[in-house]
This record gives structure tokens, C-alpha cells and sequence, in this order.
């Protein structure tokens, strides 16, 4: 026995490497297996690691501490989450915010009987910028907090439209809009609706055949994702969206504005540049995976967010190391 954290993977696609290289970086982790609804023979990892079949999952109780949830959240993560959060320890992001609580609620009748930790909705939102938000409203009370995505690709939503019949392929960008941007930073606390703060771009393949204005409407109205924003939809060719849409580049910031004393302005701001959104959010999922197993054995079992995990979990060094290094 190694005594490392041994990590599972169960989808593989840009998240699911992030994940692999993420854990090569971690020395106190190791990944044993890769589980995937594909052919596991076509499945080309970044090293030397098993891949297995995702109905095969159930008969590795017991060989992985953590098992990292890669799949999306608009249909994987619905049925993914409370099924294998009855045999594993779990970290997944999901990440459509509207549904957290009735997500929440599933997974965790899965995951307390069972004895299981289920770490939801980790990532860099929902996940770092909750906290953020949270902090932000504990420390300043009068006040208003804000959040601004982007400019960056968004996998949940470019997924998301992927989905919809007659597209072939599609990403979508989230852009904040710069005059909310300048006024919530000025510490004027506006009152901004959620099409005041961003607009959506998405970029979208056709399959053939399909009618684009059919696809379009579906985009737009799509509830959750853009039906509450000014969304463009604009239809390339597959060579233009390998050629010009291929990195995947994303940020934001939370800002909390407020007023402490006899009425000082006081701005917080908490912000990320991202080269690569799924190597980010997958490095956070791997930290969390650190506190999911600690958590476990300690004897904590069910569903739990990033509000209910004590800061040190997360990282290798222990709480000694920590109090003389970083605090």
C-alpha cells in the first residue's frame, strides 16, 4: 500500500484531463482507474492508467478513496451524482446554480446511508466565488455583492447547447458588460438584473439539414442558461470552430459593496484570469477530493458544498505547517 489518496475518474473529456494532470501534480494522490461510457480501448489518456467501462464502476468498492465526477451537469451529473455517491466518496461541479438545493437533496440520500462523503458543486463557480460571496456578506452586511463571469468559454453552457438537436458542435462565451463592471467597482451598489451584467455569445455548427432558426430559438429560450440573457447566436463551419474556438479561456470576479461605520465605502473584489476553465476547475476538484477523503475519515458522511469544508482539508500540508507558512 502506497498510503496516497487513490482517485478515480469516471468521464473523460476535457475535465476528466484535467483532472489526470492535476493529480500528477498532487504527491500525495495517485489515480488508479478511469471509468468511461465509451470504448475503453479508444480512450487515450495522458499516462499509464486503466480504463474501464462505466458499468463496471460498482466493482471497485473499496480500491478508490475519492471518485472524481468529470460528466456534465444538464444530463450526467442528475442521475451520475446520487448513483455513485451510494458507492464512493465523491467531488463533481455541478454547476446549474437554480438546482443546487434539489441536487443537494438527491445526492445526499445517497451518500449518508451509505456512509460516503458527496462534495458537490466544487469548482471556481459554483465553489471559490460562493465562498467569496459569502465572505462578503458576513464581514460586510450593509451592502450588495455582485458577480461577473467572463470573457470566457463556458463548458456547462457550451455543453448545454451541444445538446440541442441539429447541432453538430458549439461553444459559448460569457461576456460582462463593462459600464456594470465600472459602476459596481466605483462602489455606487446598483441594482443590476442579470441581462444588465452579461451578454452570451455562442458559436454553433449545424448539423445538416438542420434548420438554424429551429436551433436558435431553442438556444435562446433555453431556461437556466439563456433565456434570462441577450444571447447571439452565430453559425460557423466545423473547420472555423476547430481553428478559432479551441482554447478555453475564462475568469470573473465577485465584488462586494458596502459600508461599515458611519457610512465608509468598503469594495471587495475577488478575481481569476484562466488560460484553460477545465484544468482550473479541475484542479480545484482535486484539492476537494484531499478534503473529501479527510472528511470521510473522520466519519462524516452525506453531501456537503464548499461552505462546509474547513480550509486546511485542502491542502497537503498539515495544520502545523500551515499556521507557521501561511497564516
Amino acid at each position: 500500500m502506497s498510503g496516497k489518496i487513490k482517485i478515480g475518474i469516471a468521464g473523460y473529456g476535457n475535465l476528466g484531463r484535467g483532472v489526470e494532470s492535476a493529480i500528477s501534480q498532487s504527491s500525495d494522490m495517485e489515480l488508479v482507474a478511469v471509468f468511461s461510457r465509451r470504448d475503453p480501448g479508444a480512450v487515450k489518456t495522458l499516462g499509464p492508467v486503466a480504463v474501464h467501462a462505466m458499468d463496471d464502476i460498482a466493482r471497485f468498492q473499496g480500491e478508490i478513496d475519492v471518485l472524481i465526477l468529470c460528466g456534465g451537469s444538464k444530463n450526467d451529473l442528475p442521475e451520475q451524482g446520487p448513483a455513485l455517491a451510494a458507492l464512493f466518496n465523491t467531488v463533481d461541479s455541478f454547476d446549474t446554480h437554480a438546482k443546487i438545493p434539489e441536487y443537494f437533496e438527491a445526492v445526499n440520500q445517497s451518500a449518508e446511508p451509505a456512509g460516503n462523503v458527496a462534495l458537490i458543486s466544487v469548482g471556481w463557480d459554483p465553489g471559490l466565488f460562493s465562498l467569496n460571496r459569502l465572505f462578503g456578506e458576513a464581514i460586510l452586511p450593509e451592502g450588495a455583492s455582485y458577480t461577473f463571469w467572463g470573457k470566457g468559454l463556458s463548458q456547462g453552457h457550451s455543453d448545454a447547447i451541444r445538446r440541442v438537436p441539429g447541432v453538430k458542435g458549439a461553444v459559448q462565451y460569457t461576456v460582462p458588460v463593462d459600464e456594470a463592471v465600472a459602476r459596481v467597482r466605483s462602489g455606487a451598489a446598483p441594482k443590476l438584473s442579470t441581462r444588465e451584467k452579461h451578454t452570451r455569445e455562442c458559436y454553433v455548427v449545424l448539423e445538416e439539414g438542420a434548420d438554424a432558426a429551429q436551433v436558435e430559438q431553442a438556444i435562446v429560450t433555453m431556461p437556466d442558461y439563456f433565456a434570462d440573457y441577450d444571447t447571439t447566436v452565430t453559425f460557423i463551419t466545423a473547420e472555423a470552430l476547430a481553428r478559432d474556438h479551441g482554447a478555453m479561456p475564462h475568469g470573473g470576479f465577485v465584488i462586494r459593496s458596502g459600508s461599515t461605520g458611519n457610512g465608509s465605502k468598503q469594495v471587495m473584489e475577488y478575481s481569476l484570469t484562466l488560460e484553460s476553465n477545465p484544468e482550473f476547475t479541475s484542479s480545484v476538484l482535486v484539492a476537494y477530493a484531499r478534503a473529501a477523503h479527510r472528511l470521510n475519515q473522520q466519519g462524516v458522511a452525506g453531501a456537503r458544498t464548499v461552505f462546509d469544508v474547513p480550509p486546511g482539508l485542502l491542502s497537503p500540508k498539515t495544520p502545523a505547517q500551515l499556521r507557521k507558512e501561511l497564516l
